[in-house]
């Protein structure tokens, strides 16, 4: 199964969520912030019922960019 993975810099780290699944992870690179990401989501998938996999994976997610003027 192919899911987003956002990865953002926060502090000395890097964040990576999954906006499908609202799950998230953390790690010293973007790297392992991603390998922690798939790490907590296979865990989800070892867990978690069909009932709350499809309630979570059930609404639409879009990753796009936007442009404005700032100032």
């Amino acid at each position: 199964m192919k899911l987003t993975a956002i990865i953002k810099r926060e502090g000395e780290g890097y964040v990576s969520l999954c906006p499908e699944l609202d799950i998230a992870s953390q790690g010293d690179t973007v790297e392992q912030a991603r390998d922690n990401l798939r790490e907590a989501l296979e865990l989800f998938f070892e867990v978690a019922s069909p009932e709350e996999i499809q309630r979570r994976l059930g609404g639409e997610i879009f990753v796009t960019q936007v442009e404005v003027d700032a100032g």
